[in-house]
Formats: structure tokens, C-alpha cells, sequence
């Protein structure tokens, strides 16, 4: 009988309690729709498998052991539970088609949710939030109905190409990312990010746009340069931090996570 190596063990331990950890913070946040929608990471040691909750389970109660393993084929290769189909139909090509796709949190969140409502769905460069993050989206100006074959997962990842956010029109949104806390981080600030756009473009009034210029400055700044002086935190990015932070107090609040 062979085990499991103790550092790969240990990486798998981490990667599903971040995941479970993600669920339960989504709840908080209002990123969910109870069941419904998926964030599903890829197994370490692995090239063709996930871990996703089984099907049914509310996202309140997501713990790190009853997350299930799915293959690349929606076969269940561990854990207990239903799969629903459209997890392995979009998560699985989006996994397999870039190293920066190892984490996807697809939701229908509803800021975000409400742009891809628009004619326009595009984000507007109204201020410094919206800069540092549209040019990490792509858009799909195309509905076709429920994704309940992989051909769509597919199609999906010819839109989503290298960019780590997709507005998926009449439909909701997918983020994605290295890991746990690089895609959550994501996803919380894309949906405060809509919220206050939204809340600008409600007031009726002319809006305020960035240039050009100023884009490319906030991006410059936001890739280039330190947001802290690195002496307590060396090896640490401000989505990590930001993530580390919510699990402390979901350490309090609901330890069971990790159970």
C-alpha cells in the first residue's frame, strides 16, 4: 500500500480548506446563490482533476473533507455526493488550459451579475478600483442557454484566452486564479468594484472617466511597485494577506471549515 508523500498531502489539506474557506466567505459577501454556481480548484499532484462540493450542498456548510475529486470526465474519483454537470462541463476545460486557471470560482453575483445584464456590459474606467482590474477581463457577448456540455467549457476558453476574469453575458461571471486566495481576492474586489460603479452610473449624472493614461499608471503602479515594506511579509502578496485576514476570522466565527 503506497502514501501519499507528507509535502503533496499536506498541499492538498491547504488547498481544500481554502476552498471550503472560500465558500463560507462567499456566504458572507453575498457572492452566492445558496447551491447554485461553482468554485472548484485543481487537485495538487494532478494535471486532470478538482475538487468541488458535492451538488446540494448549501454553501454554509462546505467542509474541507466533503469536497469531492472529479476528473476532467465528471467522474467522481473520491468523495460522496452529486456532481452537478455544468462544474466539470466549464471548470474542467478552463482548468486544463492554463497553469493561471488553477483555481475558478464561477458565480452570479449580483453587481457584477447586473453588468453582463447591460447592452454594454464592459466596465468603464470610471475610477482608480475599475483601473486595476479591466485589463484582466475578457467578454462573452454570446448566450447559449445552459453550459451542459464540455463543448461550451471549451468555447469559453477561446474567450477567456490569458486574462483571469470573464463577464459571461446575460449570465454571470468566472475569476480565476493561482490559487485560493489570489481568485478569491479577485472575485471580492470585482463585485465591490461593480457595486460602486453601478451605484456611480445610478446617480444619472455625467461620469468621470480615467484616461488612457491614467489606466496604464495604476496598472504600472499596481505590478511595479511594493504596497508594503516587506520586512514582516517578504514572501507574501496583498491578495494572500487579504485572504489570511478572512480566515482568521472564519477561524473564529466557523472553525468547522476545516473539518
Amino acid at each position: 500500500m503506497t502514501t501519499e508523500p507528507t509535502d503533496l498531502a499536506e498541499r492538498r489539506r491547504s488547498v481544500r480548506e481554502d476552498l471550503a474557506a472560500a465558500h463560507r466567505l462567499a456566504v458572507w459577501h453575498d457572492l452566492t446563490e445558496g447551491i447554485y454556481n461553482h468554485l472548484t480548484a485543481m487537485v495538487p499532484g494532478t494535471i486532470d482533476q478538482f475538487y468541488v462540493p458535492p451538488f446540494g450542498l448549501h454553501w454554509s456548510e462546505v467542509r474541507a473533507s466533503e469536497l469531492l475529486t472529479v476528473d476532467f470526465g465528471g467522474r467522481i474519483i473520491a468523495g460522496e455526493g452529486i456532481l452537478q454537470r455544468s462544474a466539470y462541463c466549464i471548470h474542467a476545460p478552463i482548468h486544463a488550459a492554463n497553469p493561471k486557471h488553477a483555481v475558478a470560482l464561477h458565480t452570479h453575483m449580483a453587481y457584477a451579475s447586473a453588468l453582463v445584464r447591460l447592452e454594454d456590459q464592459r466596465l468603464q474606467p470610471l475610477g482608480q478600483t475599475e483601473a486595476l482590474l479591466i485589463d484582466q477581463i475578457a467578454y462573452d457577448e454570446h448566450y447559449d442557454g445552459l453550459a451542459r456540455d464540455p463543448a461550451e467549457g471549451e468555447r469559453l476558453v477561446q474567450v477567456l484566452g490569458d486574462k483571469t476574469i470573464l463577464f459571461m453575458a446575460n449570465h454571470g461571471v468566472l475569476v480565476t486564479g493561482r490559487t485560493v486566495a489570489e481568485a478569491y481576492d479577485r472575485l471580492y474586489s470585482l463585485e465591490r468594484y461593480a457595486r460602486v460603479h453601478l451605484h456611480a452610473l445610478w446617480t444619472g449624472r455625467p461620469t468621470r472617466s480615467l484616461s488612457p493614461q491614467q489606466v496604464a499608471k495604476v496598472q504600472d503602479q499596481i505590478r511595479n511597485t511594493a504596497m508594503h515594506d516587506g520586512r514582516n511579509h517578504p514572501n507574501k502578496p496583498a491578495f494572500q494577506l487579504h485572504f489570511d485576514a478572512l480566515r482568521r476570522l472564519l477561524d473564529k466565527r466557523e472553525p468547522d471549515y476545516t473539518s
